[in-house]
């Protein structure tokens, strides 16, 4: 399949369950797209790339190791995202990710995710959390802050001041989120 046919094909991606996992797990099956979804995911002005950033979550939620290779451009490039509906499931991968990466069962990602891509997720993940984002990305950073805190002995308090400093100034969700973080973090 060319990246123009699935261009095409991404237009019948929806948000319905079945759709986004029928999508998946074509790309799954053919790992030769993924590169093409990231080309469409990273053409960050149009619309259906929106589109590929589901198929991109869905396609880590049901097989993490299939996008382990292209971590390096995953993690240069997705900074660049910036429509709301493409944030959320960026965030959601980049928690995928780490909590693969910190989980007590030996996986791949433990082999690939390196301290440059670390470092990149922090650095996003801060940025989703200080930026005017949706409450689901910033519930996601949170998380994934949080795992990467207990390695990076500094993330934690300037994780404690955000949530802090935001807290009443955010919605209900975002709030729930954040007192069940700071309840961990006081410990």
């Amino acid at each position: 399949m060319t990246k123009e046919d699935l261009y095409k094909e991404l237009s019948y991606v929806n948000h319905s369950r079945a759709n986004r996992q029928k999508y998946a797990l074509l790309v799954i099956s053919n790992p030769d797209l993924i590169p093409k979804v990231l080309d469409i995911l990273f053409q960050v002005n149009d619309k259906t790339s929106c589109r590929a950033a589901w198929l991109m979550e869905f396609v880590a939620r049901e097989n993490l190791d299939s996008i382990l290779p292209y971590l390096d451009r995953f993690t240069e490039h997705m900074h660049t995202v910036h429509q709301d509906p493409a944030v959320r499931p960026v965030a959601k991968i980049c928690e995928y990710l780490i909590e693969a990466y910190y989980h007590r069962d030996n996986n791949h990602t433990k082999d690939y995710l390196k301290p440059e891509h670390k470092e990149r997720i922090i650095e996003l993940s801060f940025d989703y959390l200080i930026t005017d984002q949706k409450v689901a990305a910033k519930a996601y950073s949170m998380n994934t802050l949080y795992l990467l805190g207990k390695e990076y002995d500094w993330i934690h308090p300037e994780l404690v001041t955000i949530l802090e400093k935001d807290f009443n100034a955010n919605t209900a969700a975002f709030k729930a989120r954040a007192r069940h973080l700071l309840k961990k973090l006081k410990k």
